[in-house]
């Protein structure tokens, strides 16, 4: 009798309640779940098949390179290169460097980690000096705009698979009993929307991947940003859909 290929995720040792969510969904589903306990993918023993691997970046992005598999992630200029549009307002992808000499008030943001806060400056000279911070760190920069509700959409094959709202007026968009309410129109406009982005064939979307989308005042609605799916907080997500589209992130090499 044939038997089902083995799942496997693997969960970072900082314990959390979206990494709760995403073992107990995988429990249900039948996978196999580690939780290390530390940063040496050998403890998660032989794997095989699917492996999904959901935590904090660095630590996935290390789980990931001892284990051989490359992570599915979008490109850094992935929202300057998107086209007007879809992004309503100004968007451009440079350097730590070059933001420092741009006049203000201007949103800036790393583009490949958190290594600086993501937020509006007076000016680029109002950005940290460290020197864990060279010039060359890749960076975002962008139009400051007012966003009025934002939406996380786990997304895979270009369709939205798990979503929900999870900031108004730029504050978490949870509820005190801990849902994540949001008005049937928000929700509908917010799905439109960002069908209408992944059907666009301008835009390059990866296999798996979390796209954020936002209604800006007096703007419409635009993309926030997108992130990788094995990094991302679930909100007011589905787990089992979520999981569903993490384990496309971390596929075999052939």
């Amino acid at each position: 009798m044939a038997t089902s290929p083995s799942k496997t995720l693997i969960l970072s040792p900082r314990f959390s309640e979206d990494s709760r969510l995403m073992r107990q969904a995988a429990s249900r589903a039948g996978w196999t779940v580690t939780r290390l306990p530390g940063w040496r993918a050998a403890a998660a023993g032989p794997l095989a098949g699917t492996v999904a691997i959901y935590g904090e970046a660095l630590f996935v992005e290390a789980i990931a390179d001892q284990l051989g598999r490359p992570l599915v992630q979008p490109a850094l200029d992935w929202l300057a290169r998107l086209p007007a549009p879809l992004g309503r307002r100004a968007l451009e992808y440079t350097t730590l460097g070059d933001a420092r000499l741009r006049p203000g008030p201007v949103f800036i943001k790393p583009a490949d980690s958190k290594c600086f806060p993501a937020q509006v400056y007076a000016s680029g000279d109002a950005l940290p000096r460290t020197a864990e911070l060279p010039e060359d760190t890749p960076t975002l920069i962008s139009e400051p705009v007012e966003w009025i509700v934002e939406f996380r959409c786990f997304v895979a094959d270009r369709r939205v698979r798990a979503h929900s709202v999870y900031a108004r007026e730029g504050a978490l968009a949870q509820a005190e009993d801990g849902s994540w309410p949001c008005t049937d129109e928000e929700r509908e406009a917010a799905l439109s929307f960002a069908a209408t982005l992944l059907a666009d064939a301008r835009v390059d979307v990866p296999d798996a991947v979390v796209l954020d989308v936002g209604l800006i005042r007096d703007r419409g609605w635009a993309a926030v940003e997108l992130n990788p799916a094995w990094g991302s907080g679930l909100y007011g997500c589905d787990p089992t859909a979520a999981l569903e589209v993490i384990a496309k992130t971390c596929p075999e090499t052939r």
